[in-house]
C-alpha cells in the first residue's frame, strides 16, 4: 500500500521574505510591513532576510489568510 500524505491545498508553510509574504497576500511590501507591526514583539527578529517557519505560522494564524497552508 502506498504511503499517502494528507496535503491541504494552499500555501506551503516555509520560511518567507517580506516580499514573498506580500505576494501571497497580494499587497505591497509597505502594506505587509504595516500589517506585521502589531505582531512585532511576538514575531521577534527575522533570520537574515527570512521569517522562520514558527514566525510565518503565527502570522498566518493571526491574519487568518491564507486559510490553508501545507506543513513541509
Amino acid at each position: 500500500m502506498e504511503k499517502t500524505e494528507n496535503k491541504k491545498q494552499g500555501v506551503p508553510l516555509k520560511p518567507y521574505t517580506l516580499k514573498e509574504l506580500a505576494g501571497i497576500y497580494g499587497v505591497s511590501t509597505k502594506t505587509m510591513h504595516r500589517w506585521m507591526e502589531p505582531f512585532e514583539k511576538e514575531l521577534g527578529p527575522k533570520r537574515g532576510r527570512y521569517y522562520t517557519i514558527p514566525q510565518v505560522k503565527m502570522f498566518f494564524d493571526n491574519l487568518s489568510l491564507p486559510s490553508l497552508y501545507n506543513e513541509v
